[in-house]
């Protein structure tokens, strides 16, 4: 028991040894050590991965809302197992960023051939009438808005 008191003892006093010989320093030393904390976001390996809808900058709201719809909807059809309509609608939104009425054209020719698509889960079914309801209001309203169509009377 005595001999880990002279231990404990001996250590604080090359510790203090130490703190003397670096002299002033020492205060910022303290100052710097009580600034680091524990990071305030877990680190990227624990999150769990957020899907992002990357959008190009610079196009139109309505035609973001159009990318997105169409991103959403594709990448649904491609999990389900129907790749040629979703490669069909990737390649009518890929156009909008070139020649927007070329894809909006494009995008409304596949949600007609997506009309005849048949699923014979219900759920299923819904969610893809959900997602086509949703691409083929983002494409209406950008026709509305460029004035390629005539807009509706009531």
């Amino acid at each position: 028991m005595l001999e880990v008191v002279v231990g404990v003892v001996a250590a604080l006093l090359v510790l203090a040894g130490v703190l003397v010989m670096m002299g002033p320093s020492v205060l910022q030393l303290i100052r710097r050590a009580r600034g680091i904390r524990a990071p305030r976001r877990p680190l990227s390996v624990f999150q769990g991965s957020r899907s992002r809808e990357v959008v190009p900058p610079g196009l139109n709201p309505k035609t973001q809302r159009v990318l997105v719809a169409s991103a959403r909807l594709a990448n649904w059809l491609r999990t389900h197992g129907h790749d040629d309509v979703a490669r069909e609608i990737r390649s009518g939104a890929a156009r909008l960023t070139g020649d927007e009425p070329a894809g909006l054209y494009a995008l409304q020719t596949a949600l007609r051939r997506l009309r005849t698509l048949s699923i014979e889960d219900g759920g299923t079914q819904e969610r893809l009438r959900l997602l086509s309801a949703e691409l083929r209001k983002a494409v209406q309203d950008r026709f509305e808005q460029l004035e390629l169509l005539p807009f509706r009377r009531p």
